[in-house]
């Protein structure tokens, strides 16, 4: 008879820093390197069609949601995004506000502020293009949540499966 599946709270962990490095810890290098590959070509794949707009935390919370579960990875994309990329607005109620720059300024690099008659940037991505950049980024790290739980709760796999 088998014994339940242990569970291993350090490939949890790990993977949860990284994507597959959970299994690389355990001693599964070959299936971590594929499965981290797969997650941040996923991510990096949605980011290549849509840009790095695709993750927003501001813009996309629900989506972002998602997307976070990708790692620090997200979280580091999401803090560049937000502050090399984006523009600091106080004209609205006062209120330092976030966003795009618009096509005609550009963004002071030392401020963030907006600076009139430069050029933006980036340009966000828009209609379909944006959306399958988002849904890819998401995908990706729905895709890692099934990896780490692979990391921290094994199967029986190969071998063992075959003897039973």
């Amino acid at each position: 008879m088998h014994e339940p599946p242990s569970f291993r709270p350090l490939g949890l962990l790990a993977g949860a820093v990284l994507p597959g490095l959970g299994h690389v810890v355990c001693g599964e290098r070959k299936r971590g390197l594929f499965a981290g590959a797969g997650v941040l070509g996923l991510f990096f794949g949605g980011m290549f069609i849509g840009g790095i707009g695709v993750v927003d935390r501001q813009a996309e919370p629900i989506w972002f949601v998602g997307q976070a579960l990708v790692g620090p990875v997200a979280f580091g994309v999401d803090a560049l995004h937000q502050n090399r990329f984006k523009v600091i607005d106080t004209s609205s109620r006062g209120l330092p506000i976030r966003r795009p720059a618009y096509p005609t300024e550009g963004r002071n690099p030392d401020t963030g502020f907006p600076v009139e008659g430069g050029t933006p940037p980036y340009v966000s991505s828009i209609g379909k293009v944006r959306e399958i950049g988002i849904l890819y980024a998401t995908l990706a790290g729905m895709m890692n949540l099934i990896v780490l739980l692979d990391a921290a709760i094994p199967g029986v796999r190969g071998k063992e499966k075959a003897a039973s």
